[in-house]
């Protein structure tokens, strides 16, 4: 649908889309394909700007990017459901989190948190309290990332 939908706006990817570009044309396709679409193009905005951010060591904007991906995620893509959004609510109205979403495949199942370490415990227990389902918890530390090096 998202192939579709670039093709419609005369270009080879989304990627080559602005979010007002797709707004201006937004009457050449039908209510679900511009949905798509712009959950495609809003996220490839937010990666970039999370490169940024991340660059910049500003997690309270990393943590709002999250969120927007998964409203994204959820409203223009349809891809999560109702355990997954309990999970990211639950997470992203607790102290020390910056911002929670889903991941993975989509349908079910899985969520990244970004949260402040010295607040982990105290997230950890609040879902495990509130949660309607049963969560399963694995925790990880952010590490230096890929690196190039030269033989």
């Amino acid at each position: 649908m998202v192939e579709e939908a670039a093709k419609t706006l005369g270009q080879a990817s989304l990627r080559d889309v602005s979010l007002q570009d797709l707004n201006d044309q937004k009457s050449r396709l039908d209510e679900v394909a511009y949905q798509r679409a712009r959950h495609v193009v809003s996220e490839i905005e937010r990666t970039d700007q999370a490169a940024a951010a991340l660059l910049s060591n500003d997690l309270a904007l990393f943590g709002e990017l999250m969120k927007q991906s998964h409203q994204s995620l959820r409203d223009d893509f349809k891809v999560s459901c109702a355990e997954v959004d309990e999970l990211v609510e639950l997470a992203n109205d607790s102290p020390g989190v910056y911002g929670s979403r889903m991941t993975g495949g989509g349908f079910g199942g899985c969520t990244v948190t970004l949260v402040q370490a010295d607040a982990v415990d105290g997230l950890e227990a609040k879902i495990k309290e509130s949660y309607s389902g049963k969560a399963t918890f694995y925790r990880c530390t952010a590490v230096g990332g890929v690196q190039s090096f030269q033989l």
